[in-house]
């Protein structure tokens, strides 16, 4: 389908004004610093896949507790390692929104390589991670309102802080080399990878966001067609006297705000015909990154990402990841 944005010459140029509330670098402070205070209380169990050369297997971890009523629920993900016993860069996945994590047979080809790779079930969704936040009110159908009326207790406060846990669980094991680590992910799975770069107190090497979500709020509900963000659009329309907490929540989930802290090389995909996370939404976040960075865009591409890119990816990972080997 066409796209429903500008053309790409107006995208280049578009950097919207941050809109960070007063407290925004406390609350990110307050809140990794929380999470990484929080024992994991890991699980590591093998999983009977005999993959040549590969050790598998399923994790558990403790979820991030945000507030007084909120229990430990136990996060899920997947861990594939190279047999050996050397030190090994180190590969987080993140998932599309309402999917669940990368299992592993679809890591193999990764680790084959020489990598520690794992991925993280987003609480609540399709996979195996609960979901025991406790938000004082009532929301749309689906994720993307649940908690909305309070930064402390959206949503995404829980999935962020969750998946720097995740990546601190991969960071710490034994194997890998806490000095090489990627991000990646596409859509939600782009926007955690784009959140962990710029909150995570590990120095990473590289991100490879896909297509992301959750850039630009206050545009991407107006002109955004396909759900997700129009779950908060029908939020709105049932709830209008909150239109000012709403966006002043989500100012701080934003990953256009965050992207100031991101310190990384991040090389994004972005199709230009997308019409659930539009090209324009994803320059916001872009253009303020400081960091070493590259816009891949895909013009007749929309919600996707090409094999081309996947295969500059691996590139990527394998000349950065395994420099000096």
């Amino acid at each position: 389908m066409p796209s429903i944005d500008w053309p790409l010459e107006k995208l280049i140029e578009y950097k919207p004004a941050l809109y960070r509330e007063p407290d925004f670098d406390d609350f990110w402070k307050q809140t990794i610093s929380a999470a990484g205070s929080q024992a994991l209380n890991e699980a590591v169990t093998p999983y009977d896949l005999k993959a040549k050369g590969l050790k598998c297997f399923s994790v558990r971890w403790d979820g991030f507790v945000g507030g007084a009523d909120d229990r430990p629920g136990r996060i899920a993900g997947w861990y594939v390692r190279p047999e050996g016993s050397g030190k090994y860069p180190g590969v987080m996945f993140y998932h599309g929104y309402g999917g669940r994590g990368v299992r592993p047979l679809d890591m193999v080809s990764l680790a084959s390589q020489g990598f520690c790779v794992m991925s993280m079930d987003c609480r609540g969704q399709t996979g195996d991670s609960a979901d025991q936040s406790a938000p004082a009110s009532g929301h749309s159908t689906g994720y993307m309102t649940k908690g909305i009326l309070d930064p402390a207790t959206y949503y995404y406060r829980y999935v962020y802080a969750d998946a720097v846990r995740a990546l601190e669980l991969l960071a710490t094991r034994k194997e890998v080399d806490e000095s090489r680590l990627a991000v990646t992910g596409g859509s939600q799975g782009g926007a955690i990878s784009l959140a962990v770069s710029a909150l995570t107190p590990r120095k990473l090497t590289l991100s490879l966001p896909d297509v992301p979500f959750l850039c630009d709020f206050r545009r991407a509900i107006n002109i955004t067609p396909q759900n997700p963000y129009p779950e908060i659009v029908r939020y709105l329309k049932l709830n209008i006297s909150t239109f000012d907490r709403v966006i002043k929540t989500l100012s701080y989930f934003d990953n256009m705000n965050l992207a100031p802290w991101i310190k990384c090389q991040t090389v994004i995909a972005n199709g230009l015909w997308d019409d659930v996370c539009p090209p324009s939404t994803i320059y916001a976040a872009y253009n303020h990154i400081p960091a070493a960075k590259q816009m891949c865009n895909y013009p007749y591409h929309g919600h996707e990402t090409p094999y081309e890119h996947k295969e500059l990816q691996f590139r990527l990972l394998t000349e950065l990841l395994r420099a000096g080997e």
